[in-house]
């Protein structure tokens, strides 16, 4: 019996579902992290400055995107998942730990959960790293955004879980203080690395991103180095702002909550409960997305989205008490796709520098560590309505790269 197997398409459900089953993991611990920063300011009595700095901890990670990248190129998509999950699970558990270790010594508290959450995040870069660009490479380069923004709904599925379970699983019941925060990060950590001890065994398909575009018929003569692609870049920046957009609506939502006198009282949990609609409102914006994206051009959706999101920020702060909040948290719904989308026009033609170009990307998540913090300082300095005021500056760099920036070195080999 005669057999054709160049004309035979590979099969890559399974290994997409692992990956979704990392996106999901990712968007949880990511969303965990930023909805504990009310409680954790609480606990540790913090300013909103100095809350924020949870933010500076996590993505600050994401500096070291590049040389993860590198690395991955060494040891694969599989090791880097293994590695990422080792990573972010120990770092879990050194959390829990090490938090009632200081508590017992009376050290500073705060400064250990930052450091483990640092460690934590240093596994999220990992997966991070692997989930974009794997999910990119595994099936037909034309529906490459249609994937991403799956895999990115089923992420948003973990942030709208998330806050649930900080409301009714962390903080459920408990008074803000530093004994409080570690308990359920033990579990996680185990959780973790079961997963990852499965990973070890599981097979996982080898790709080769150069011979995978010549054998899709598409011949292109690639740059000595990515970082000669000026759309890598851009998309880099507009990774940056993009986090600013999308974690400064959770960020900013307790001190507006704070602002109103009807809730200073409880404004921690308030927040943290009403932050599931904004997630939510992602999880179903990214699944409307993967729809509209089988129609619909990428670039037309992205430019609808920004200006749509940029609206429900700008009647969050002209409109009053609970309308402007029920405004700010629909903007979630418009940020749903411009992740994955973003990325989708970072990694355009890019062949066998894929997976670095992932890395020079994913650095652009430094923008929640510094921007997080910046937006504190005006909160603390004037009000949280100067400080929403500058996601009007993100949205509309994002909406350059989106028309223009996206295009610069595209097919200019």
């Amino acid at each position: 019996m005669e057999q054709n197997p160049t004309n035979q398409r590979p099969n890559y459900m399974f290994a997409l579902i692992v990956v979704f089953i990392v996106c999901f993991l990712i968007g949880f611990i990511t969303t965990m992290n930023n909805s504990m920063i009310a409680f954790c300011s609480k606990a540790f009595n913090l300013s909103a400055q100095q809350g924020q700095y949870v933010n500076t901890a996590f993505y600050g990670a994401y500096l070291l995107s590049i040389p993860f990248a590198m690395l991955m190129n060494k040891i694969g998509y599989k090791g880097t998942l293994i590695l990422g999950l080792a990573v972010a699970g120990f770092g879990f558990i050194i959390n829990s730990f090490g938090i009632n270790n200081a508590i017992a010594a009376g050290a500073n508290v705060y400064t250990v959960f930052l450091a483990s959450m640092c460690l934590v995040a240093c596994g999220v870069v990992m997966l991070q790293n692997v989930a974009n660009p794997y999910v990119m490479v595994l099936g037909s380069p034309e529906k490459g955004a249609f994937r991403m923004t799956l895999s990115q709904a089923l992420n948003s599925v973990a942030t709208t879980l998330a806050p649930l379970f900080i409301t009714y699983v962390i903080i459920k019941d408990q008074v803000p203080t530093p004994g409080a925060v570690p308990g359920p990060f033990l579990g996680l950590g185990a959780f973790t690395l079961v997963i990852c001890l499965i990973l070890v065994f599981l097979k996982l398909p080898k790709i080769d991103e150069a011979k995978q575009a010549e054998a899709s018929g598409v011949h292109r003569e690639y740059k000595s180095s990515v970082f000669k692609y000026p759309h890598v870049w851009l998309g880099a920046l507009a990774i940056f702002m993009y986090m600013g957009v999308e974690i400064g609506v959770p960020s900013m939502l307790p001190y507006k909550f704070k602002a109103m006198p009807e809730y200073a009282d409880n404004y921690v949990s308030v927040a943290t409960s009403y932050l599931a609609f904004y997630w939510g409102g992602m999880m179903v914006g990214r699944f409307l997305g993967a729809a509209i994206l089988a129609k619909f051009e990428p670039r037309k959706l992205l430019s609808a989205c920004l200006l749509l999101g940029a609206l429900c920020i700008a009647l969050s702060i002209v409109l009053p008490g609970m309308t402007g909040v029920y405004a700010m948290l629909a903007a979630g719904l418009f940020h749903s796709v411009m992740w994955p989308l973003i990325f989708n026009l970072g990694l355009q033609e890019l062949g066998p520098h894929t997976k670095t170009a992932t890395g020079v990307i994913n650095t652009g998540v430094i923008g929640a560590a510094l921007l997080m913090p910046l937006m504190g300082i005006i909160v603390d300095a004037t009000s949280v309505v100067a400080a929403t005021c500058c996601l009007f500056i993100f949205y509309a760099y994002i909406i350059w790269f989106c028309n223009w920036g996206s295009k610069i070195g595209i097919g200019n080999k």
